[in-house]
Parts: C-alpha cells; sequence; structure tokens
C-alpha cells in the first residue's frame, strides 16, 4: 500500500524560504507521478507543482504565481521516492496546508483541480498528511 510522509513546513516572515519533502514507500511504480497541492484558508484544495516520468522527471506546473519560486526535484531510491519542493521568496498569501499525492500514472495529469471530472484522477490518489506552511511579518 502507498504511504507518502511529508515534512519541512514551519513559519517564515515574507521573502524567507522553505524545503518540503514527500517521502513515499509501498508504490509499485517508481515514476508515478507526485504532485503538490495546497490548500489556503478559505480556499479549495489546488494543484502546485508536479513530477513523474523517466529520468529526472518531467515537471507540470499547475500554479502560475509560484513559477521561478518554487522548484521540484525527485530521487529514486530503492524502495522510496523523495520528492523536494524549494519554496522561495515566499508570500502571505503562500500560508497554506501542503499536501503531496502520488497517482498511478507516470505523467501528471493537465490540471490540478481536486474538484469535479477533473478531480476524479486525484481523488483516486494516495495524499500524504500535509505540512502546514505559514508566512506572516
Amino acid at each position: 500500500q502507498v504511504h507518502l510522509v511529508e515534512s519541512g513546513g514551519g513559519s517564515v516572515q515574507p521573502g524567507g524560504s522553505l524545503s518540503l519533502s514527500c517521502v513515499a514507500s509501498g508504490y509499485t511504480n517508481p515514476r508515478a507521478c507526485i504532485t503538490y497541492f495546497r490548500q489556503r484558508p478559505g480556499k479549495d484544495r489546488e494543484g502546485v507543482v508536479g513530477i513523474g516520468g523517466h529520468g529526472t522527471g518531467v515537471i507540470t506546473l499547475y500554479e502560475a504565481r509560484v513559477k521561478d519560486r518554487f522548484t521540484i526535484s525527485r530521487d529514486i531510491g530503492e524502495n522510496t521516492v523523495t520528492v523536494t519542493m524549494r519554496v522561495s521568496s515566499l508570500k502571505l498569501e503562500d500560508t497554506a496546508m501542503y499536501y503531496c499525492v502520488m497517482i498511478a500514472d507516470d505523467r501528471c495529469p493537465t490540471v490540478g483541480i481536486t474538484t469535479g471530472k477533473a478531480g476524479r484522477v486525484w481523488a483516486s490518489g494516495q495524499w500524504g498528511q500535509g505540512t502546514q506552511v505559514t508566512v506572516s511579518d
């Protein structure tokens, strides 16, 4: 059974940085898409960035507002896959609970929403417990 464990959240001031990690185990496909979502206060859960596929992985960006501030990488080990999302130049609006999810396919879907028909693929995935990122003055 797929199991995801997240870590790395915390409280920072605007402009600060954090490194979030998502460690997956129990999977059958180490190249399966792993994506970070976030849920800001009062908002729906939304896709941020995902990685999957062969080699160093194909990156799919869902949230344009994090472009050039958030980076994602993957390390495939013998029994675990670790996905790291480096979040930099943090803004107040980046405050959210951040979750990672692993789906069955190598290719990350083009739409990163958890509602409606497009959300079904994410609902079928395995989610981590989440890690809180708080940006405040």
